[in-house]
């Protein structure tokens, strides 16, 4: 039995040291030694890109299988001599304004540049007008502005309650 656990441990040894050299980091795309200047460029317009899977990352910052791609994608297409702005053309043609990581002001994208805010200040006028209200509602009280007898209501319940007592 102890010889069938060594075995067992033999298989597991020999099968993470396959798979040691799959968890470590791909070198560039071609396995040509990275140019410093290239990769800079890379990493720069990787930063302005987002992470199509991701929580808000952009492709600079996830691992993420896609990301990579897209990375990769970005570094073949910069050594083929295209631009960065062509780049990131080709990048919006393909997944749209939401791979930019800050999406351009236009018709399509005012909600998400200006919905924050709108609701911020919705909510801030939300907030002054009930504080408003509260503040004249405790000071009719502090003066007596409701009286029982003003109010058939209110000596209605006064009375029900001094019954009940």
């Amino acid at each position: 039995m102890a010889e069938r656990g060594a075995w067992a441990a033999a298989a597991m040894l020999a099968l993470a040291c396959h798979a040691a050299p799959a968890a470590a980091p791909a070198p560039a795309a071609g396995g040509a030694p990275a140019d410093p200047a290239l990769e800079k460029r890379v990493m720069r317009l990787s930063e302005e890109l987002r992470c199509l899977v991701c929580q808000n990352q952009t492709i600079a910052d996830s691992n993420a299988d896609l990301a990579v791609d897209l990375r990769n994608q970005v570094r073949e297409q910069l050594r083929q001599g295209k631009s960065e702005d062509d780049v990131r053309r080709f990048m919006v043609a393909r997944y749209g304004d939401f791979v930019l990581y800050r999406p351009p002001l236009k018709a399509a994208t005012l909600l998400l540049w200006f919905g924050p805010p709108a609701l911020l200040a919705v909510g801030l006028a939300v907030l002054f007008v009930t504080l408003r209200r509260r503040r004249a509602l405790a000071g009719a009280d502090e003066e007596g502005g409701l009286v029982e007898d003003d109010d058939p209501a209110a000596a209605a319940l006064g009375s029900d309650a001094a019954r009940r007592a």
